[in-house]
């Protein structure tokens, strides 16, 4: 009987852990993102660095003055 109570006190202090890293990732606004979802499946997949068909950047272009 005493090993059931020392069960159910861990899985009470394992469910207040999780709870407690749950209300600091919604307080530290990581679930804020209301805009990406919305157009993610306009975004490009390929990484923006590495498209080497595209023109240079204009901060990358030799200016031929």
């Amino acid at each position: 009987m005493e090993a059931l109570f020392l069960l159910i006190a861990i899985s009470l202090l394992t469910a207040l852990g999780f709870l407690g890293a749950f209300l600091w990732a919604v307080r530290s606004k990581q679930y804020d993102d209301d805009f990406t979802p919305a157009v993610r499946m306009l975004f490009d997949d390929a990484p923006a660095g590495n498209n080497k068909d595209s023109e240079p950047s204009a901060k990358h272009q030799v200016n031929e003055d």
